[in-house]
């Protein structure tokens, strides 16, 4: 053997060692359960027996839900009860006050692969990003992306902030735009009725002098007092009518917030990326995450952007940073397939529940719902009939001056239209529920319904119509024409009238 073969022999052996020990280490890691790099087990095996907790449909687990022997049990939707939350309970209260937005749970449930985040206890520790700032470069370029992919607002030129939802937003934006300004008085906070009441609450509990909340904006519109500054809240679609909104005021002495936060595809149709000044939208109205507490603005102006950043920082010092992973997260599950998945879902989901109430109350006299139009939609590219968050509905009715008492004695709970800056026989119904709430307003409202008509127009005609033949699913017959229709035969009549093509509608 020549000392060369002996050398080759010698290499050869070394590297078959490091071979397998490199293919032990790696069994160990892969098999062992014992090593760091397998630090996600625990909390993977801990969240997928939580989610495998049965409640019938009717609730949901959770990793943090008051357990009992240190387990988690089921919280159940409103009107069900029980361990398994299969107990439904008749003469509940249905709660539609509340715009939570929780129409959007069953996309995430089909995506809750793609959408989970595991954070680890070393995640993002420090105050800041290494860049000495308190947002995510990551999430505002994906921010970006989504308003490009949607069209619904021009993000060029703007300076963007992250806020505790569009609420902490509102109030930072109220103050940059009030402060330093040459009037010697406050400035006056003004909306259209009817208007969200946060903004008429929040202005008025902070008592500052800077602003005060002068009410609404049209009789300000022909007698503004030109020493004073005014700030307009344009609300678009607005809360609680889902009509888009332009500003009223026009001058110098006018800036205006545009709230922007249901501005999305599954609550209207996006006739052309907004382009305002200052913009404000949240997660909560955008992927359902209400919880998150998370909201973004895009600035114009570098000094209003400067001011707002002051408050964000003295206030909460920016957003956790564990808020911003998971947004990211989920943006990025929305941009999938252009955002075409998840908007779809949101608008048919939307669009079907507007349908059915306006179907019950279209034979009604006692009740009302606000005139929303079909419009051509940038991001559908169709053209799309109505889909509101939220219901405005009127009681009609001379001796019913207060709507909310109304719905009340039919164990049905709206926001009543007083705090909205309009009338009393106005209440704002919310369309955002999960599946079982909704389905329990239609209810009650059909009994409304069905008590109104039988005192009423089927008394003075003898008419006896089961119940059931009123309000077949995908059909409704109107007593006062005798005949079917169907959502889909409305929905051509509407095109044939207005010389639509049919081929474009959605």
């Amino acid at each position: 053997m020549t000392k060369m073969t002996k050398v080759q022999n010698i290499t050869h052996a070394f590297f078959l060692i490091c071979s397998i020990t490199l293919n032990v280490l790696m069994i160990k890691l892969f098999f062992g359960g014992g090593w760091e790099q397998r630090w996600t087990k625990l909390a993977v095996e801990e969240a997928e027996t939580v989610a495998s907790i049965s409640c019938s449909g009717h609730g949901r687990a959770f990793l943090d839900s008051l357990g009992v022997d240190g387990k988690p049990i089921c919280e159940c939707n409103a009107c069900f009860n029980g361990p398994d939350c299969s107990e439904f309970i008749p003469d509940c209260v249905v709660d539609a006050d509340s715009g939570d937005p929780m129409f959007l749970e069953p996309f995430w449930l089909k995506h809750s692969a793609s959408s989970a985040v595991v954070v680890p206890g070393w995640h993002r520790m420090s105050y800041e990003f290494n860049d000495g700032s308190l947002v995510s470069e990551e999430l505002k370029m994906h921010i970006r992306k989504l308003h490009a992919t949607v069209g619904n607002a021009n993000t060029d030129g703007r300076y963007m902030i992250f806020g505790a939802g569009a609420t902490q937003l509102l109030n930072a934006a109220v103050l940059a735009l009030s402060s330093h300004d040459d009037s010697s008085s406050p400035s006056r906070i003004v909306a259209s009725v009817p208007f969200y009441p946060v903004y008429k609450q929040q202005t008025e509990f902070f008592q500052t002098e800077d602003y005060k909340f002068n009410g609404e904006t049209s009789r300000w519109k022909d007698h503004m007092d030109y020493s004073s500054n005014y700030i307009e809240f344009v609300t678009s679609p607005n809360n609680p009518d889902g009509q888009l909104k332009k500003a009223v005021l026009q001058g110098p002495s006018v800036k205006t917030i545009h709230d922007l936060a249901y501005y999305w595809p599954h609550f209207t149709s996006i006739p052309s990326p907004a382009d305002e000044d200052l913009m404000i939208f949240t997660l909560s109205k955008l992927t359902g995450h209400a919880g998150s507490r998370f909201g973004w603005a895009l600035i114009k102006n570098e000094a209003i952007y400067q001011r707002m950043l002051a408050y964000m920082s003295l206030s909460t010092y920016g957003v956790p940073r564990e808020t911003q992973l998971r947004v990211l997260k989920l943006l990025k599950v929305v941009l999938e397939g252009k955002g075409r998945e998840m908007f779809e879902f949101g608008y048919e989901t939307m669009r079907n529940r507007w349908k059915k109430l306006s179907k019950i109350l279209s034979i009604s006299k006692r009740f009302s719902l606000q005139d929303l139009e079909y419009q051509n939609c940038s991001f559908s590219k169709t053209i799309r009939g109505p889909s509101p968050a939220f219901a405005w509905l009127k009681c009609e009715k001379e001796e019913d001056k207060k709507c909310f008492d109304v719905l009340k004695t039919a164990n049905i709970i709206g926001r009543e239209g007083s705090l909205f800056g309009a009338e009393s026989r106005f209440v704002r119904l919310s369309l955002l529920q999960r599946q079982d709430g909704f389905d329990l307003l239609l209810k009650r409202m059909e009994n409304l319904v069905l008590e109104e008509n039988q005192k009423g127009h089927f008394e003075e005609n003898g008419s006896r119509i089961n119940k059931s033949m009123i309000f077949d699913v995908g059909h409704s017959l109107d007593p006062r024409l005798g005949a079917y229709y169907t959502d889909e035969l409305m929905d051509a009549s509407y095109l044939f009238l207005t010389n639509r093509n049919p081929l474009t509608f959605m």
